[in-house]
C-alpha cells in the first residue's frame, strides 16, 4: 500500500527501524544524545563521497570539495531559520566555540557568563581564553530540578548584573536535558549589552529552530546527534562574521567567512558532505513526526521510571525534549565515582548504554532515545537499577 504522495509508509517508530542503524544486537542504546547512531543508508552516502575523493583526490579538493560543503549549508539552513550564507560547516560544536571565544576580543575584566551545567568542553574553553586575555569566567545557577521557564529566567536576570561582554547560553542542557526558553534569554542579555554565543549541540533535529527569531550573535549545533549525519558534522551560524576565523588559519585567511571555514587545509569533509543524505533519511520519516515521537517517548521514560524508583523527573513537559532526567532510587550511589561504577555495570551485565550524572545530591539518568527504540528497553532499565540496590 502506498501513501498519497505515492511512497511506501515509512515503517512505524521502534524495534523494527533498528537494522536501520548498525547497532550491536541485543543492547538497550539509550544513549544517542551522546554521539548519535548514524544510519546506515548515510554511512553508505558517506563512502560514497570518500570513493569520489579518492578516485581523482587532486580534482576532488581543488574543484568539488567546496561547492559540496555549501551544497551541505543551503540544505540546513531551512532548517536554521537562516540563510545559507550565514552557515559555515565544522566538524563539531565544540570546535565552533573554540572559534568565536578565540576570535573575541575580550580584555581584562570583561566577564564571560556561564552557567553551572554549561558543558565540560565549552567552560574549558573559556577557561582557556579568559587566563589568556585577562578576561574573567563567572556562573549563574541553572536551576534543577526546575520547576518552570520563570524560574530559569529570573535566575539568568539576577546574573546579567553587573553585565557581561558576553553570555554562553545552552539550547539545551547536556548533563540535564533542559530545552531552555533561549529566546527569552537571548533578550535579556542583548538588553543588558551582552554578546550571545549559544551552544545548541543537542538541538537540531531535536527541536525546532529559528535563528532569526532567537536572536543572538552565533549559534552552534551538531547534526550527528538528532540530524542522522555521520560523526563530524556540525555548523557555526554567524550574525557578526567580522573578525571570525576558525581555529585553523589556512589559505583562505581574510578571505571572509566561507573562505575562512569551509576549507581548512586538506581532510576527509565526507561526514558534511553526506549531510543532505542525514536530511533525506529524517525527510523519509517526517521532521515533525520524528520530533513529536520522541519528545512523548521522553515525556512516557520519565514518568516510567520515576515511577518505577519512586522519584522524579528533572523537569516538566514544556522544557522537555527528546531527552530527560530521572533521579535514580537512593542506594545506588551519589556521587561521580558511584556513576561511573553504575554505569559500567548497567553495559557489562545488562546490556544497557546509559548516561548518569551526580547531580542535586543523588544520581540521575538521562535517558535520550531515538525512532529505533521501544518502552521496553525502559522497562529493562528500570529492573536493572533496582536489581543492583544494595541487599536487592
Amino acid at each position: 500500500m502506498l501513501t498519497s504522495d505515492g511512497r511506501s509508509p515509512a515503517p512505524a517508530f521502534g524495534p523494527a527501524l533498528r537494522d536501520l542503524f548498525q547497532l550491536e544486537a541485543g543492547g538497550a542504546h539509550l544513549n544517542h544524545g551522546s554521539y548519535g547512531a548514524t544510519p546506515k543508508a548515510v554511512l553508505a552516502a558517506q563512502r560514497d563521497w570518500r570513493d569520489r575523493m579518492e578516485a581523482e583526490p587532486s580534482r576532488f579538493f581543488e574543484r568539488e570539495y567546496r561547492p559540496a560543503i555549501r551544497a551541505a549549508a543551503a540544505r540546513l539552513a531551512p532548517y536554521l531559520g537562516a540563510d545559507a550564507d550565514d552557515v559555515a560547516m565544522v566538524e563539531n560544536a565544540t570546535q565552533a566555540v573554540n572559534a568565536v571565544l578565540r576570535s573575541f576580543p575580550f580584555e581584562p575584566g570583561d566577564r564571560i557568563l556561564l552557567n553551572t551545567q554549561t558543558y565540560g568542553a565549552v567552560r574549558n574553553t573559556a577557561r582557556y581564553v579568559a587566563a589568556r586575555t585577562g578576561a574573567e569566567v563567572v556562573e549563574w545557577r541553572l536551576p534543577f530540578p526546575v520547576a518552570d521557564a520563570q524560574e530559569i529566567e529570573a535566575a539568568f536576570h539576577a546574573a546579567l548584573d553587573p553585565p557581561p561582554r558576553l553570555a554562553l547560553l545552552d539550547h539545551v542542557t547536556s548533563g540535564t536535558a533542559l530545552k531552555l526558553p533561549l529566546a527569552r534569554l537571548v533578550a535579556l542579555a542583548k538588553a543588558a549589552g551582552a554578546r550571545v554565543l549559544v551552544d545548541g549541540a543537542h538541538a537540531p533535529g531535536m527541536t525546532e529552530i529559528d535563528l532569526r527569531r532567537i536572536g543572538a550573535d552565533w549559534y552552534t549545533g551538531n547534526c550527528h546527534k538528532w540530524m542522522f549525519a555521520a560523526k563530524g558534522c556540525a555548523f557555526l551560524w554567524a550574525a557578526t562574521q567580522q573578525d571570525l576565523h576558525p581555529t585553523v588559519i589556512s589559505h583562505g585567511f581574510e578571505g571572509g567567512f566561507h573562505a575562512e571555514f569551509d576549507y581548512v587545509g586538506t581532510r576527509d569533509g565526507s561526514a558534511q558532505h553526506s549531510l543532505p543524505a542525514g536530511i533525506d533519511f529524517m525527510e523519509g520519516f517526517g521532521f515533525q513526526a520524528i520530533q513529536g515521537h520522541n519528545h512523548a517517548m521522553a515525556l512516557a521514560a520519565g514518568a516510567r521510571l520515576a515511577a518505577a524508583w519512586g522519584t522524579e523527573t528533572g523537569a516538566p513537559a514544556a522544557l522537555t525534549g527528546s531527552m530527560t532526567t530521572v533521579r535514580l532510587p537512593y542506594g545506588v550511589g551519589a556521587d561521580l565515582n558511584g556513576a561511573i561504577r553504575l554505569r559500567a555495570r548497567l553495559l557489562d551485565e545488562d546490556g544497557i548504554q546509559i548516561r548518569l550524572n551526580p547531580l542535586a545530591g543523588g544520581l540521575w539518568v538521562r535517558v535520550s532515545t531515538q525512532i529505533y527504540n521501544h518502552m521496553d528497553e525502559i522497562d529493562r532499565l528500570a529492573e536493572a537499577v533496582l536489581a543492583k540496590r544494595p541487599n536487592a
